[in-house]
């Protein structure tokens, strides 16, 4: 395997230092973000944020294939999970993709590099966690030069020289040592310096370019990974929306952060500290909407409103019985909703009252773990352009 004996600080800058002219409006993003993920996470009982969490994977999934080019509808997805998929072979795949995507997400959120974020070995693991469920054809990526179609081993770094645009990456021999050098900045920074530079690890991942297919998505999971242990969202937002809604600006900072130093003014290192302060700038501010656009979609007040407008209609239509919005009430006011205490609150025979916990959970917007779980509220994927309106496109 060649290695050119590239010098790793081709990569640097790799942090925003204090010498930047724009560190303070950077310092302050950065309290900005955290104070507003802070808030929207203890904003929401326990069990609504669950059921967000899961609709925010799906989410992520959904914008961050977009980005790759790869639009899978969302209630494809959602039918993804239950293994529900498409006699279409290449839509079938798609799904396939979005589930492994998600799976991925899942194993994130459940602690699966936790403590170790912007490490070698994370990053090989959770390109090895997606690659390795996404379906034969995604596995093969074609040499644009010789059209040799060349296999994706998940986990493991390429072998091979690549192009990306404009940009040579580094020879295939030297990307473990400029990972080396990628994880002992970024994997022992302190929490406020991390969400700072959250922007720059994301870039000079891609800028080492370690695996010959998948990058782009093991940069999102990455970052998204990052942002989940420093800023506690609880997956209540994604920052996969944030980009995929500016994916032109996304790109055109990428491709700017590829670009060597300006000048005496900018920087010290071989590439643009000036790019990648702007880079960084319009990372946080993505960070910041997202969390705005979360938090003005969930106001309870509003949020219980839009659930229970939606569950009168569909009483009014016949597709649910009376008393129905009770339930989602008290689930929406306190996070779950005992079964044994349906009857009671609804005032009916315990047949009644289970014939409408059945309808809730046919229609899919509430469930429990076993039938003598409390329920909880579920966002199925039909009702998003109802109750979270703008989440996704329509």
């Amino acid at each position: 395997m060649i290695d050119r004996e590239e010098s790793v600080g081709l990569m640097e800058p790799l942090t925003i230092s204090s010498e930047a002219d724009n560190y303070s409006r950077l310092m302050d993003l950065v309290v900005e973000v955290t104070a507003a993920s802070t808030g929207l996470a203890r904003s929401l009982p326990g069990g609504i944020a669950e059921a967000l969490s899961e609709l925010v994977r799906a989410m992520n999934c959904y914008y961050s294939n977009f980005i790759e080019g790869h639009n899978t509808h969302p209630i494809d997805i959602e039918k993804a999970l239950k293994n529900d998929f498409s006699q279409d072979i290449k839509k079938m795949d798609l799904q396939l993709e979005a589930k492994a995507h998600i799976e991925t997400q899942r194993w994130i959120d459940a602690g699966g590099i936790r403590g170790r974020n912007n490490t070698a070995e994370a990053i090989m693991a959770i390109h090895d966690q997606l690659a390795k469920s996404l379906p034969e054809d995604f596995l093969w990526v074609e040499d644009p030069d010789t059209k040799e179609k060349i296999k994706v081993v998940p986990g493991e770094f390429r072998q091979r020289d690549v192009k990306v645009g404009q940009h040579y990456a580094i020879s295939p021999g030297a990307v473990r040592r400029f990972l080396n050098r990628y994880e002992e900045v970024y994997a022992r920074l302190g929490k406020a310096e991390t969400i700072l530079n959250v922007a720059a690890a994301h870039h000079r991942l891609l800028w080492i370019h370690p695996f010959l297919d998948g990058n782009g998505r093991v940069a999102r999971l990455l970052s998204y990974s990052s942002l989940l242990e420093t800023l506690e969202t609880n997956s209540l937002w994604s920052i996969a929306r944030g980009l995929a809604c500016n994916v032109i600006e996304y790109k055109r900072h990428l491709m700017a952060c590829d670009d060597s130093r300006r000048g005496d003014y900018d920087g010290r290192g071989n590439l643009s500290r000036e790019a990648l302060c702007a880079f960084t700038k319009f990372f946080l501010t993505a960070c910041l909407d997202q969390i705005r656009f979360m938090e003005g979609l969930i106001q309870p007040g509003q949020l219980k409103g839009r659930i229970l407008f939606w569950a009168r209609e569909e009483i009014r239509e016949g597709r649910l019985p009376e008393r129905s919005e009770a339930v989602l009430q008290e689930i929406l006011l306190h996070g779950q909703l005992p079964r044994g205490e349906v009857e009671g609150l609804l005032g009916t025979s315990g047949r009644s009252a289970r014939r409408v916990v059945s309808a809730l959970v046919e229609r899919k917007v509430v469930s429990s773990d076993s039938t003598r779980s409390p329920l909880r509220l579920v966002i199925p994927a039909d009702v998003t352009d109802r109750w979270l309106p703008g989440l996704f496109p329509q």
